[in-house]
C-alpha cells in the first residue's frame, strides 16, 4: 500500500473510533480486516489502540455473521447457493495483503406475471427462454409456478433462479413435445435449469443452453455457449452429450463443468464426480474426478491436468475465484457479472491476482480493492476503462 493510501486509511480509522465514519467508510474498513496481521507498517504507537479496537469489534461481528459459535462451520457444496451473509470477499495481488468483505444481500422486488412474447420482442438483458415454437418468455418477470406448457410437459419457475421441466403423467407418445428450447442468462445472473430427464444444469452469466424439451432417441444431447455446471441423471442406455465449440463431452451420469465462453483462449471441462470423455479434433480424452481438460482455440490442442476444483466451482456458490490470474482474466469475469465493457489504456501491470470475491459485492467495492494494486478505473456508463497507475 502506497503512502497516500496509508494516510487515508489512518484518517478513516480515527473517524471510525470517534463514531463519525459513514456506512461506506465502515464497509471499506471492514474490507481490510486481515490487513492488520500482514501490514504491520500501518500500525504505529499512535494508532495501535485504534487498530485493536477495530479488529476486536470486527471479529465479534464476523463471528456472529458466519456462525462461528455453531458446532459445525458452514461448507461450500455444489448446487447450494451461498447463504452466509453473501459469503466472504477476499482479493489479493501477489505480494499484497488479504482483504475480506461481507456485503449485505439486497432484497428482491416483487415479481410480475407476463405472457410469452413473440421472437421480435425478445427481452434484452434478462434471463429468457425460447420455446420450440419460437416464442420468448421473460423468465425473470414471470411469477412462480407454471409459466408455459408444451405438449407432454410443463415448465415452471420454482424460485427466483430455478426453472423446472416436468413431464406430464399419462402422456401418450404422440403428445410429447418436440423441438429445441434455448435458455439464455444475461450478464450478472446465474440460473438453474432442471431438464425433463431430471438432470440439473447451472448456467453462469452470459451463457446459453440449447436442449430438447423432451429427450428422445439413443442420446441426450445439449449445446452450450458460455459456462455451466452439470449434475446428470444416470441413464446407462442414454448417454448425455454436451456439445460446444471444438469439443463434445460424453457422460453417463456425473457432475462436471464446461467453460466455453467465446472470449476465452481455451475451452475447459472439469470433472468433479464420475467419468466423462472429451472428444475434439485432435483426439479424445477420458477423465477421472479432479481432472481438467482444455482444448486450445488456436491450434485445437487437447491437454489434461489436475484441476483446482474449488476455483472452478466458485461461481456456482456465488463467488469469483482467482489463482495467479492476470488482470485481463480477472476483468473478463467482472465484465460478465456487472454488465460492463472493459477498455484498456496504456500498459498493464504484470502482477498475478489470487483470492475470492463474493459476487454479491458491488462493482464499486471490487474496483476499490483492485485499485490498491496500482490499477486505476474510470467508469462512464457501462464502459470501464482500466489504466496502470505508475
Amino acid at each position: 500500500m502506497d503512502q497516500q493510501n496509508k494516510e487515508q486509511f489512518v484518517i478513516l480509522l480515527g473517524k471510525y473510533r470517534s463514531g463519525q465514519a459513514t456506512p461506506e467508510e465502515i464497509n471499506f474498513l471492514e474490507a481490510y480486516y486481515d490487513l492488520f496481521d500482514v501490514n504491520d507498517d500501518l500500525i504505529t504507537p499512535d494508532n495501535e489502540a485504534d487498530f485493536q479496537q477495530l479488529k476486536t469489534g470486527l471479529k465479534e461481528a464476523i463471528d456472529q455473521q458466519i456462525g462461528l459459535h455453531k458446532k459445525q462451520p458452514a461448507r461450500v457444496r455444489p448446487l447450494r447457493w451461498v447463504g452466509v451473509a453473501a459469503a466472504v470477499l477476499v482479493l489479493i495481488c501477489v505480494g499484497a495483503a488479504f482483504f475480506r468483505y461481507w456485503p449485505a444481500t439486497p432484497e428482491k422486488a416483487p415479481l410480475a406475471t407476463v405472457t410469452p412474447a413473440p421472437a421480435s420482442q425478445r427481452p434484452l438483458n434478462r434471463p429468457v427462454l425460447q420455446l420450440a415454437n419460437g416464442q420468448w418468455i421473460d423468465v425473470d418477470s414471470s411469477g412462480q409456478g407454471i409459466i408455459a406448457h408444451q405438449q407432454g410437459l410443463s415448465i415452471s419457475r420454482q424460485d427466483s433462479n430455478t426453472l423446472v421441466y416436468q413431464p406430464l403423467v399419462n402422456t401418450a407418445n404422440g403428445d410429447k413435445a418436440h423441438g429445441m428450447n434455448t435458455f439464455t442468462t444475461p450478464r450478472g445472473m446465474k440460473y438453474r435449469v432442471v431438464l425433463s430427464d431430471g438432470s440439473a444444469v447451472v448456467l453462469n452469466a452470459a451463457s446459453s443452453l440449447r436442449y430438447p424439451a423432451v429427450f428422445e432417441g439413443p442420446v441426450r444431447a445439449v449445446e452450450l455457449e458460455g459456462e455451466a455446471y452439470f449434475e446428470i441423471k444416470k441413464d446407462l442406455q442414454h448417454p448425455f452429450i454436451v456439445r460446444s465449440a471444438l469439443q463434445e463431452v460424453q457422460v453417463l451420469g456425473t457432475h462436471f463443468m464446461v467453460n466455453a465462453y467465446p472470449d476465452e483462449s481455451n475451452i475447459k471441462t472439469t470433472l468433479l464426480e464420475g467419468a466423462v470423455k472429451v472428444k475434439a479434433e485432435k483426439g479424445a480424452v477420458v477423465m477421472t474426478p479432479g481432472q481438467q481438460v482444455t482444448v486450445d482455440r488456436d491450434d485445437n490442442a487437447v491437454r489434461k491436468a489436475m484441476a483446482d476444483t474449488e476455483k472452478e466451482m466458485a461461481w456456482v456458490n456465488n463467488l469469483f475465484a482467482f489463482r495467479q490470474d492476470d488482470l485481463p482474466t480477472v476483468m473478463r469475469q467482472i465484465a460478465r457479472w456487472y454488465d460492463v465493457s472493459v477498455e484498456y489504456k496504456g500498459g498493464l501491470p504484470t502482477e498475478k491476482f489470487s483470492g475470492e470475491i463474493s459476487r454479491s459485492s458491488s462493482l464499486t467495492d471490487v474496483l476499490q480493492i483492485l485499485e490498491l494494486n496500482d490499477v486505476h478505473f474510470d467508469v462512464q456508463g457501462n464502459t470501464l476503462t482500466v489504466s496502470y497507475r505508475e
